[in-house]
């Protein structure tokens, strides 16, 4: 049966575990915060209300993506389409093309640095790999003015973090709720994740300091991995409540290094 997404991809393997993913979303969140289109993700009230609920909502969706067989990962696809449509026709406006691309292209970036931090460097061609899954997303979608290959995506990327970011009322209001419901010390976390992860721009729009003490104990979450503690590390990351969704993220994969 074939699948949206080649049984033997990158992506499979960056996607099936569950520390990788939190780093995506990390990063995600920071930038999701500074985007100039922010104010559609609070149209609705979701996102304030719920911050790790709506990151999880947004993990199942990629992942089944992902995972699926085609015609599946299509469906996904398409209700995501249609959702965003729902959004547009209760607000009476259209969400922008470029807001739409940022998206996508947050998902291309923070996969490549995410695994690349937590694992090994990717070669140019599992980088194309990222980024052809996500334009294929892309283009389902029918999104306008997508580049049509790594390279071009680098250029487009950069011009993105230039023009599309902005610190304003909402960013501020945003953390205040990843504060809220992560805690002081969890909240601390995400802020070194965020700043591990995010492209300088981002972090020095937020006013993320880098603490020097993060990038050994990266080292050292990587050596929990090899004697079975990372789970323990990971629970620790996010809420009791969270527990069944963290250890639903780490998923086999074929892909071989």
């Amino acid at each position: 049966m074939e699948t949206f997404v080649p049984e033997d991809s990158i992506v499979r393997t960056i996607w099936g575990k569950a520390d990788t993913i939190l780093f995506i979303f990390a990063g995600s969140a920071a930038e999701f915060a500074l985007n100039k289109a922010v104010d559609w993700l609070y149209f609705t009230g979701r996102l304030p209300a719920d911050p790790l609920g709506r990151l999880f909502s947004t993990v199942a969706y990629a992942r089944q993506i992902i995972f699926s067989e085609h015609e599946d990962a299509l469906k996904a696809i398409d209700k995501i389409t249609a959702i965003h449509q729902s959004v547009e026709a209760a607000r009476n406006a259209k969400i922008p093309d470029w807001a739409y691309r940022d998206v996508l292209f947050m998902l291309i970036d923070y996969s490549v640095r995410s695994y690349e931090l937590l694992e090994e460097k990717l070669t140019d061609a599992q980088k194309g790999d990222v980024f052809n899954v996500f334009y294929a997303v892309g283009n389902r979608m029918g999104l306008t003015g997508l580049p049509t290959n790594y390279t071009e995506w680098l250029m487009m990327r950069d011009e993105h973090l230039q023009n599309d970011l902005l610190k304003g009322d909402l960013t501020i209001d945003l953390y205040k709720q990843y504060k809220k419901h992560l805690g002081a010390v969890r909240y601390k976390l995400l802020l070194q994740v965020q700043a591990l992860v995010t492209p300088p721009r981002v972090s020095r729009l937020l006013g993320i300091d880098r603490l020097v003490w993060l990038r050994p104990v990266i080292g050292l979450y990587k050596f929990s991995r090899v004697i079975k503690l990372d789970g323990l590390l990971k629970q620790a990351i996010l809420p009791q409540e969270y527990k069944l969704q963290i250890q639903a993220l780490d998923v086999k994969s074929s892909y071989k290094y």
